[in-house]
């Protein structure tokens, strides 16, 4: 796998403020400070408690540390490896009370995004050995995008656009209003500057011969069956980038590989993939 870039920090810290600031409210953390002596100090431990693959240490460290800055927080492993279940990964020792408060949000995003890589690392298993790779939509959560695209980095994916503005994607529905695949190619590289790609969805092989001829960039294969993918890919000789889309699952991914498309997209690695199971734990030495 490359070498995995870190999120940028004024990218984490936002959200993470923001998060907290849901999270603590107008009364701040009144069952912690109810129970909890203000003097008190503690050693807690993020525990994993089902394998999987880890994301989101950075944006959990973040938490802590915004939550108070004398806490020391020190990381057992790093995003994009694999846990085994009852590892711990990271270890917080300070204010008791502050752990416990910043506790909910780091899990959160840290479960959410270790969630996401561990689903995506599933998806890059099945297609080992093959020139496929897997990449996830613009399906996400919103403010969320940078770190579930993020996640899937973490998990061996690649990504696709991160907005409207860093590529053209033209969908069905642009074709219908723009009057078929020629006419919307056309206006799109009308439009585009020479560093913008363009890439357009197809839904039979009449629409890809036409999208080849028209010079497009890459083509997006929507729901066909593996004879017809592999018809594409005999038909496109390398000319475009085939990206294969529609409903695939880790039962038909391996399949859908083995056409000898190039990108396979998967928009349920971040709108439906489970949490990582991941807890706090108290250490008493």
């Amino acid at each position: 796998m490359p070498e995995l870039e870190p999120l940028s920090p004024l990218i984490i810290e936002p959200a993470v403020r923001a998060a907290l600031a849901e999270d603590l409210g107008r009364a701040g953390d009144v069952t912690t400070e109810a129970t909890v002596p203000a003097g008190k100090t503690a050693r807690a431990a993020i525990a994993v408690r089902k394998a999987g693959r880890i994301a989101g240490l950075d944006v959990a460290r973040t938490a802590f540390r915004l939550m108070d800055a004398s806490l020391k927080i020190a990381v057992q492993t790093q995003d994009g490896a694999d846990a085994n279940a009852g590892d711990a990964i990271c270890h917080i020792e300070g204010n008791a009370r502050s752990i416990l408060s910043a506790e909910r949000v780091a899990l959160n995003f840290m479960g959410h995004m270790s969630g996401i890589a561990t689903a995506t690392a599933a998806f890059v298993r099945e297609t080992k050995d093959t020139s496929a790779k897997i990449t996830c939509t613009r399906k996400t959560t919103p403010n969320l995008r940078a770190f579930e695209k993020y996640a899937v980095r973490a998990g061996g994916g690649v990504n696709h656009r991160f907005g409207l503005d860093d590529g053209i994607l033209i969908k069905d529905n642009h074709i219908a209003v723009a009057g078929g695949v020629a006419p919307a190619l056309d206006a799109a590289q009308a439009r585009a500057g020479h560093m913008l790609r363009i890439e357009i969805e197809v839904d039979t092989l009449d629409q890809l011969a036409e999208a080849l001829d028209g010079g497009a960039h890459a083509v997006l294969l929507d729901n066909m069956d593996l004879d017809t993918l592999r018809s594409a890919v005999e038909m496109n000789k390398g000319r475009a980038v085939l990206e294969a889309s529609g409903g695939v699952t880790l039962e038909t991914v391996r399949g859908i590989a083995e056409t000898g498309v190039d990108l396979i997209s998967v928009g349920w690695l971040t709108h439906s993939a489970p949490s990582l199971d991941l807890g706090l734990d108290i250490v008493f030495d």
